[in-house]
C-alpha cells in the first residue's frame, strides 16, 4: 500500500525545530506511535513541520483544507486519539505509488491498513522554502542552460498550457549539443550542408523554440515565444516545418520524429555516396534526436529503428530522454523492458549517461563517442529528472504536460537560483548563444569555397547536384518520358502501367528513390539497373523496407523533408495503409510530396479476401485534407498520375492501382485526368443535354463505358465521365466543372460505380453502386459481379430512372 507522509505544523519552533529534527529526529529510527511524537514535539522549542506516515488512501485535497493544519495539529496529533489525521489532513494531489510528496517520499508495502489501524512510523522534516538544486558549476553554462528552462516556463504559464517538463530535464543535453556539436548556421536555415536536429519527443517544443530564439534564428523572436501556442502564431504547440524555419521535420505524434531521423540520416548516406569524392566532401553531416520513452514505446520508432541498425547508419545518433515519467505517473506501470539491450540486438551502438541533469562532461564524452562510431547508429541513455528544478513538480507526471502554476515557477527560481524577470534572458547567456551566428556563417562559406572547387574539378557532377540538390528542379524531359511510356503501353493492370512509369523515370531521375514493404513483386516497383540502398551501396536508390508498413511511411517522410530534391516513392497493398495512416497524415501536413504506389485496389484482388480487400480506404484519404487520391483507369490515366504527383512537391500523392489487368481505354486522355475529371465519351447532340451521367474511377471505368454504349444503341444520350481524383477536379474554376457536370443534368440523373465504400459521392451524384461491406474471399470477377460492377447492372439502375 501508500504511505503518505502528512505534514503538522508545530507551533513551538521553526529555526531551532529544523535542526533539531535534522541532527535529532531525522535520525532516529525509534518511532513507533503517536504517543512518541507527542513526547518528541515537547524537544522542539520553536516552529517547524513534522511529518509521519499514515496509511491511507490517496484523495484530492484543495489548498484550503491545507490550510486547516495548524488549527488541526494538538488534535491530530493527540496520543489518545487512534486517527492521526482527518481526510482534509493531507498534504498534496491525487499521487501515485512513486510520486514525490512536497519534498517527502511515498512508500509501498505488502498489507493494507485501516484509517482505525493507523499509526505514526516514521518522522521527517520537510521545508516550505524551495531547497536549491545542484547545478554545473559553470556559471555561463548555468545562465545558458537555465535560460532554455525559464523561457520554457515562462512560455507554457503564458499560455496556461504545454509540457514544461521535458525542457527544463533536457536543457543540459541540448546545451551542449547545440553548444559543442551541432553544425548550423541561423541565418540560413536551410544550409545543405547543416545537422539536422529531430524533437522526437515534440511535445518539449519550447526547447526547440527556445534554442532557435537563443541562438538566433530569425524564425522565432521573444514575442513568438511569447505567443506560444497561440492561433497562427510561429511557436505552434508541436513543431511544424511548414510553421517555423529551423525545424525540420513536424513532429508531435511521438516516434514519428524518431523515424523520420531514420530517412533524415540514410539521405544523407546517399547523397553523400553519390557526390562525395576525395578532397571533395559536399555532404558530410550527422542527424541527432531527442526522444522520450513515449516514442521508444511507439512501434513505429522500433520498425525505423530496426531498419535503420540494418543499414548501419552510423551518422544518426539519438539521445533518449530516460526519465522513467509519463502522463500516467512512472512508466513502471506499463514499460520495464531493458531499452538498452533492445537497441543494442537492432544494431545500435549504446551508452548510457547516468547523470543527465549536470553532468555536462559526461553528456559531452558520450556524444564525441557515439560521432567515433562509424557502422552503427548510437543511442545515449540519459537519465534525467523531468522538470528538473521544480521543488513540487519534479519527477512526477503533473509536470509532463501542464504548467508548473504560478506558485511552483516562483518557488522554481528560488530553486535554481533564477533572479530574472519573465521572459527575460540574461545578456551574458543571449551573447553566447548569439555567436552561432558568426561561427555558422563561416560554415557555410567554407562549404560554399568547397563547392566552387567541386564544379571546376567534376563538372557533370556538380551539374547533377545544383539542379537537384539546390534547385530541386526536375530533369527537362520528365514528363515526355511518362507519355511515350504510356503511348507504348496498352491493356494492362494499372500496377504494371505504374511500373512502366517507375522505369521510364529512373534513367533520368537519380533523385527518384524508394522501395516497398517486402512487396516489391507484387507492387511491381523495382527499376532496371538501379541497385538496392545498402551499407554496402550507398548509392543504390530502392530501399526493401521489410515488413514495416509505418516506419516506411515515416521514413519517406524523412527521405522528402531532408530537403535536398530527393523525391521518394512507397509501395505496398492499399489496404496496408491501415499499418501507415498516421505517416501518411504527416507527409500531408508537413507538405512532403511522397509518393505513394497503393496496389490491390479493390475486392477484385480475390481470393486473399476481406482481410486484404479495402473498402472504405478510398473515402478516407479524400477526407484527408492536402492528399491527391488518385485512381486511375488505364496506362494513359497512370502517367497522368506520375506527373500530377511530381508536379505536387508540397502535397503527397495516393496512387490507387489495380491488381487486375484493364483496357486501354480508347478516349483516355492525360490532360484530361489531370483536370481531376474528364467527360471521356458523350453521344449528346451538339447544343444538347445528355439523359444520363455515368461515372467512375479506377477499373470501374470501362465497366460504365460499356453500360453506356448498351444505352447508346437503345437511343439515348449517355455522358461517361472518369473521374480518377477528387481533389484535382476540386482545384478547375467553376466553369469546368460545370462542363463536365452540368447544373441541369441534376443529380437525380448521375450515377457512380465503383468498388469501394460510396460515401462522398452524394456531392457529385445521387444514384450509386458501391460497396459498404467488407467483401469476399473468391475469384475477383465472381466477387465483382457479386457486389454488382457490371454493365448489365449499371444499364438495369440507369433504366429504372429513365
Amino acid at each position: 500500500m501508500a504511505w503518505l507522509y502528512c505534514v503538522v505544523p508545530n507551533a513551538i519552533g521553526f529555526v531551532e525545530g529544523i535542526h533539531l529534527l535534522r541532527s535529532s529526529l531525522m535520525a532516529s529510527q525509534d518511532v513507533q506511535s503517536s504517543s512518541d511524537l507527542s513526547t518528541m514535539k515537547e524537544n522542539v522549542k520553536k516552529p517547524a513541520f513534522l511529518t509521519y506516515s499514515v496509511p491511507y488512501r490517496t484523495t484530492y485535497v484543495s489548498e484550503k483544507s491545507r490550510d486547516r493544519l495548524c488549527a488541526s495539529y494538538e488534535r491530530c496529533c493527540s496520543a489518545t486519539r487512534k486517527s492521526l489525521l482527518p481526510r482534509q489532513g493531507f498534504l498534496g494531489f491525487k499521487v501515485d505509488g512513486t510520486q514525490n510528496f512536497v519534498g517527502s517520499k511515498i512508500w509501498k508495502e505488502d498489507s493494507l491498513s485501516t484509517r482505525e489501524q493507523s499509526k505514526a512510523t516514521r518522522i521527517q522534516m520537510v521545508e516550505t522554502a524551495a531547497k536549491p538544486v545542484t547545478q554545473t558549476g559553470n556559471r555561463l553554462a548555468d545562465l545558458c542552460i537555465n535560460s532554455i528552462r525559464f523561457l520554457a516556463i515562462d512560455a507554457v504559464e503564458n499560455a496556461k498550457s504545454g509540457h514544461p517538463g521535458m525542457p527544463m530535464g533536457m536543457a543540459p543535453a541540448a546545451y551542449v549539443l547545440f553548444d559543442n556539436f551541432l553544425k548550423f548556421n541561423p541565418k540560413n536555415p536551410f544550409w545543405v550542408n547543416r545537422d539536422r536536429f529531430v524533437l522526437s519527443n515534440g511535445h518539449g517544443s519550447m526547447l526547440l523554440y527556445a534554442l532557435l530564439y537563443l541562438c538566433g534564428y530569425d524564425s522565432v523572436t521573444l514575442e513568438d515565444i511569447k505567443k506560444f501556442r497561440h492561433i497562427h502564431s510561429r511557436t505552434p504547440g508541436h513543431p511544424e516545418n511548414i510553421e517555423t524555419a529551423g525545424v525540420e521535420v513536424t513532429t508531435g505524434p511521438l516516434g514519428q520524429g524518431i523515424a523520420n531521423a531514420v530517412g533524415l540520416a540514410a539521405a544523407e548516406a546517399h547523397l553523400a555516396a553519390v557526390y562525395n569524392r576525395p578532397g571533395h566532401e559536399l555532404i558530410d553531416h550527422y542527424t541527432y534526436v531527442f526522444m522520450g520513452d513515449g516514442c521508444v514505446m511507439e512501434g513505429v520508432s522500433n520498425e525505423a529503428c530496426s531498419l535503420a541498425g540494418h543499414l548501419k547508419l552510423g551518422k544518426l545518433i539519438a539521445i533518449y530522454d530516460d526519465n522513467s515519467i509519463s502522463i500516467d505517473g512512472n512508466t513502471e506501470v506499463a514499460f520495464t523492458e531493458d531499452v538498452g539491450k533492445r537497441y543494442e540486438a537492432l544494431g545500435w551502438h549504446v551508452q548510457t549517461v547516468e547523470n543527465g541533469n549536470f553532468d555536462l562532461k559526461a553528456i559531452s564524452d558520450a556524444i564525441q563517442k557515439a560521432k567515433q562510431v562509424h557502422d552503427k547508429p548510437s543511442l545515449i541513455r540519459l537519465k534525467t529528472v523531468i522538470g528538473y528544478g521544480s521543488p513540487n513538480k519534479a519527477n512526477t507526471g503533473e509536470v509532463h504536460g501542464a504548467a508548473l502554476g504560478a506558485e511552483e515557477v516562483k518557488r522554481t527560481r528560488d530553486s535554481l537560483s533564477w533572479p530574472y524577470k519573465e521572459f527575460e534572458v540574461p545578456e551574458e547567456a543571449l551573447h553566447h548563444y548569439r555567436r552561432h551566428i558568426e561561427t555558422g556563417e563561416k560554415l557555410e562559406r567554407e562549404w560554399q569555397s568547397k563547392w566552387e572547387s567541386y564544379k571546376k574539378a567534376f563538372p557533370e557532377l556538380a551539374a547533377q547536384f545544383e539542379r537537384t540538390v539546390l534547385h530541386k528542379k526536375l530533369p527537362d524531359n520528365w514528363e515526355n518520358a511518362l507519355i511515350s511510356a504510356a503511348e507504348k503501353g496498352g491493356d494492362m493492370a494499372t500496377r504494371q502501367a505504374s511500373q512502366a512509369m517507375l522505369n521510364a523515370l529512373a534513367p533520368i531521375m537519380p533523385e527518384l528513390v524508394g522501395g516497398s514493404a517486402d512487396l516489391a513483386p507484387s507492387c511491381l516497383t523495382m527499376m532496371k539497373n538501379v541497385p538496392s540502398f545498402q551499407y554496402n551501396c550507398r548509392e543504390g536508390r530502392y530501399f526493401h523496407y521489410g515488413v514495416r508498413e509505418h516506419a516506411m511511411g515515416a521514413i519517406s517522410n524523412g527521405l522528402y523533408l531532408h530537403n535536398t530534391g530527393l523525391r521518394p516513392f512507397a509501395a505496398t497493398f492499399f489496404i496496408f495503409t491501415d499499418y501507415m495512416r498516421a505517416s501518411i497524415r504527416l507527409s500531408a501536413l508537413s507538405r512532403a510530396g511522397v509518393i505513394y504506389i497503393m496496389t490491390h485496389d479493390s475486392v477484385a484482388l480475390g481470393e486473399d479476401g476481406p482481410t486484404h480487400q479495402p473498402i472504405e480506404h478510398l473515402a478516407s484519404f479524400r477526407a484527408m485534407p492536402n492528399v491527391h487520391m488518385i485512381r486511375p483507369a488505364d496506362v494513359t490515366e497512370t502517367a497522368a498520375a506520375y506527373i500530377a504527383a511530381l508536379r505536387s512537391p508540397s502535397t503527397p500523392s495516393i496512387l490507387s492501382l489495380s491488381r487486375q489487368k484493364l483496357p486501354k481505354l480508347k478516349n483516355s486522355s492525360i490532360q484530361g485526368a489531370l483536370k481531376g475529371a474528364y467527360i471521356l465519351s458523350d453521344n449528346t447532340k451538339a447544343g444538347g443535354l445528355p439523359d444520363f451521367i455515368l461515372t467512375a474511377s479506377g477499373s470501374e471505368v470501362h465497366v460504365v463505358e460499356n453500360a453506356a454504349e448498351m444505352l447508346r444503341q437503345e437511343g439515348k444520350s449517355i455522358r461517361v465521365v472518369s473521374f480518377p481524383c477528387w481533389e484535382l477536379f476540386e482545384q478547375q474554376s467553376r466553369e469546368y466543372q460545370d462542363s463536365v457536370f452540368p447544373s441541369s443534368v441534376g443529380k437525380e440523373r448521375r450515377l457512380v460505380c465503383e468498388a469501394a465504400s460510396g460515401f462522398g459521392w452524394e456531392r457529385y451524384v445521387g444514384h450509386m453502386i458501391t460497396i459498404d461491406q467488407f467483401g469476399l474471399s473468391g475469384k475477383g470477377d465472381d466477387i465483382l459481379k457479386y457486389f454488382g460492377m457490371t454493365a448489365d447492372n449499371v444499364v438495369k439502375r440507369v433504366k429504372a430512372v429513365l
